[in-house]
């Protein structure tokens, strides 16, 4: 019963942290795409970095579950960071950006919340998905106040 939480718990970190790592790289390219005076690449820059703590302690904790971390991001954020960075060569750096942001940071919502459901996902591993889920909505909201 133990390998199979373990690995429910493995898996659901797993997932997540694919998706965190697509925020983090999604943070960097808005902070990378606004130019020197948009007021709020700093506030990308510290979004990245708070997502790469964040990733950091998901990896640990698959570790201590006996697992191998996901050290890549999926597909579907390579794509996203794409169409963000064409996007933003026909309209305002700063609203592709929010616009990447927001829905980046649902999608990381949702997802974190599928695998809050799993009543396998206990102690730690519920914890790190809870700070993950309450970090994308402040992601959310982020993006939302300056649109």
């Amino acid at each position: 019963m133990t390998d199979t939480i373990n690995r429910t718990e493995i898996d659901a970190l797993n997932d997540v942290t694919k998706v965190l790592i697509d925020s983090r790289k999604g943070y960097e390219k808005c902070a990378e795409l606004s130019d020197e005076s948009f007021a709020f690449r700093t506030q990308f820059q510290k979004r990245a970095s708070d997502r790469a703590a964040l990733i950091s302690r998901f990896q640990q904790q698959v570790r201590t579950l006996g697992g191998e971390p996901q050290t890549e991001g999926g597909t579907l954020g390579s794509l996203h960071r794409a169409l963000t960075e064409f996007s933003s060569m026909f309209q305002d750096d700063r609203k592709a950006a929010l616009e990447a942001i927001d829905d980046g940071e649902e999608h990381l919502a949702d997802s974190i919340k599928d695998r809050l459901e799993k009543s396998e996902v206990q102690g730690q591993s519920r914890a790190l998905l809870e700070e993950a889920y309450s970090s994308a909505r402040s992601g959310e909201a982020f993006a939302d106040s300056l649109s």
